[in-house]
């Protein structure tokens, strides 16, 4: 929980002409979103601004190719200004794994060929980098970091793995499963210090933190934009710095593979590129809506209350306290402990996400740390108490049943 549990339901945003403000979006009024943070929401102007841009590129094709690196040099002026970054310094990526992949690609064995990553890593990208240990004859290296560490304990957990044969470290900016936030300024500067190159994996950051690369000194970030930016899926953004960003190339080698970073990720060949073109009135709309600092208020105000609201419920069921812990919270996201039985794994957490949509109408995160299920919590703009107290009212019954079924099928010989 943040450090002030919100009891009291914050005043619901507005549009400016004083609609509710998921009348923005075109959400399934059928479902309840409390699952921004897996895949966000693009709000209907940034549609329909992609829409024109592919009627545009649909109408003349052979227009519209030879002259999108341009429009993508143009749009990262805009991106970067958003993230407080170079706009040199920024490369256009489909999501923050297909940046990390770029990074993958680029590196060559220099000492020892060890990687280090957390316990609270991407699952994709920690993949990711088990297959390049695995190219390099080396060996993945896991930091065991509890779930409340706070940021001295975090910083040790990491930086005790770090040896003489580590060749890369890759540390989540705002872990996904957990939501809770590492300090990789401090891990960045450490590593920096002993020379090993450092990825950071923002994929949540972009929207959650104003400057999410402030005082950093690793080599390497990648975000999303379409998550709590809102962008339509498909753009993320991979920042760069340092001599070892020279070597970075697209996954796809096309025309623009003789120009400079960040230059040649500008041209890919015939990839719908129009989510990217239109990121930039996904990020505007909030700004000239509400204003991000008021929107990142908001959301953390909300998710406090969600979490109150929900994870009461579940203590009143349960006779447990569901109150989570992470020790670093970050705006937007909260964790609430499921009963006994529920989520003990990724693929069991999956499972009731996909049940839960399927029976309860309800789009929710669920997920698994060290064998304990969690209901991840993701507030945006377009949410209002109203969502929480329905999922506590409505579902936290349900979910008690479902776990009761599961504990007695799992104690049946």
């Amino acid at each position: 929980m943040s450090e002030t549990e919100v009891t009291t339901a914050p005043r619901p945003l507005l549009l400016a002409d004083g609609r509710p403000a998921d009348r923005a979006w075109s959400l399934d009024p059928g479902m309840k979103h409390l699952n921004h943070g897996s895949f966000g929401a693009v709000p209907l102007q940034a549609q329909e601004r992609q829409e024109l841009l592919r009627v545009e590129m649909e109408r003349s094709p052979v227009v519209w190719f030879p002259a999108l690196p341009q429009r993508i040099a143009a749009t990262r002026v805009d991106l970067a200004a958003f993230l407080r970054v170079a706009a040199d310094d920024l490369a256009v990526v489909p999501n923050a794994s297909a940046g990390a992949s770029v990074v993958f690609a680029a590196l060559d064995r220099v000492r020892g060929g060890e990687i280090v990553v957390t316990d609270h890593g991407y699952g994709a990208v920690t993949m990711g980098a088990e297959r390049l240990a695995r190219r390099w004859g080396g060996r993945v290296r896991t930091a065991e970091v509890p779930l409340d560490a706070n940021e001295e304990q975090a910083y040790e957990a990491v930086c005790a793995e770090l040896g003489d044969d580590t060749d890369l470290v890759v540390v989540d900016q705002i872990t996904s499963a957990t939501a809770r936030r590492m300090p990789v300024e401090r891990i960045g500067a450490e590593a920096h210090r002993r020379g090993i190159p450092m990825l950071v994996d923002g994929a949540h950051a972009p929207g959650l933190l104003a400057a999410p690369l402030a005082g950093a000194t690793y080599d390497f970030w990648v975000g999303n934009l379409h998550k709590w930016g809102c962008a339509p899926r498909g753009t993320a953004a991979l920042i760069a710095r340092g001599p070892l960003r020279d070597r970075l190339y697209p996954l796809i080698d096309s025309w623009g593979a003789a120009d400079p970073y960040p230059d040649r990720f500008d041209q890919q060949g015939t990839i719908d590129a129009t989510a990217c073109l239109a990121a930039p009135t996904a990020l505007d709309f909030v700004e000239r809506t509400w204003g991000w600092t008021a929107a990142r208020d908001y959301m953390s105000e909300l998710a406090d209350y969600g979490a109150h609201v929900i994870g009461t419920a579940f203590a009143e069921l349960t006779g447990r306290d569901s109150r989570v812990d992470v020790g670093l919270p970050v705006p937007g996201m909260r964790l609430v402990r499921l009963p006994e039985g529920l989520g003990t794994g990724r693929v069991e957490a999956d499972a009731l996400r996909d049940r839960a949509a399927a029976e309860l109408g309800v789009e929710a995160a669920f997920t698994s740390f060290g064998g304990t299920g969690y209901l991840r919590l993701s507030a945006h703009v377009y949410n209002t108490a109203a969502d929480y107290e329905y999922f506590a009212e409505e579902c936290v019954p349900v979910l008690g049943e479902w776990a009761r079924t599961a504990r007695e099928q799992h104690r049946a010989p």
